[in-house]
């Protein structure tokens, strides 16, 4: 398979996956502070935001399966380490109809490789933890204290090998650097009609430019 697992003395580097990251759930028009008396009391961000002091606040954590995205420079020396969430892969791409076959599983691999930057592939495997097909989130990043991380190697459970690990360093630095575009910009009318025709399940999301019309 495509994971390696090292021992808990080996430094954390990118492509490490953990088990029991915190993901904060944070809302901005309730927070709920401690008073002096640590009590509970609701308020809005925006009424705190211009405080110069840490602010008490009861935050709930969900520990989740992440993968480390800091360079390997930076694992060593950087305060934080951040990773992107790990989920089940229909939890992030959203498909009216999985693949049924390997056949259709090999189709939707491939092509979402090439035009899908949001997320990476990572195949099932009950020693890193992963009983189904998974996938990296590149839009949900958490970050943690090196220096405490440090001290919770033992919950690494695997890291990706080589190969994969050139793959994914490649794929998470095309996402942080894609430009959004619409592909029909350059098109003539005629051939925008044409792509929109070929296009008919989005078609309502399709806007013509004025030289389309």
């Amino acid at each position: 398979m495509i994971y390696e697992f090292p021992t808990p003395d080996v430094p954390i580097r990118q492509g490490d996956i953990f088990r029991g990251i915190p993901k904060a759930a944070l809302s901005l028009t309730e927070v709920s502070i401690l008073t002096e008396q640590n009590e509970p009391e609701a308020a809005r961000w925006d009424d705190l935001s211009d405080r110069n002091e840490p602010i008490a606040a009861v935050v709930g954590l969900t520990p989740v399966m992440a993968i480390v995205i800091t360079q390997d420079c930076d694992t060593i020396r950087a305060p934080e380490i951040s990773f992107c969430e790990i989920r089940p892969i229909f939890d992030v791409v959203k498909l009216s109809t999985p693949p049924k076959t390997p056949t259709k599983w090999v189709d939707f691999l491939r092509r979402h490789a090439v035009q899908n930057l949001k997320w990476f592939y990572l195949p099932p495997d009950g020693q890193v933890g992963f009983a189904d097909r998974m996938a990296v989130d590149f839009q949900s990043v958490l970050r943690v204290p090196r220096d405490e991380l440090e001290q919770l190697r033992n919950l690494r459970t695997g890291r990706l090998n080589t190969v994969a690990d050139e793959h994914f360093r490649e794929r998470l630095a095309e996402f942080f650097r894609r430009y959004p575009y619409n592909e029909w910009y350059p098109f003539s009318k005629i051939e925008f009609e044409a792509y929109r025709a070929m296009s008919s399940d989005e078609a309502e999301n399709i806007t013509p430019y004025e030289h389309q019309k």
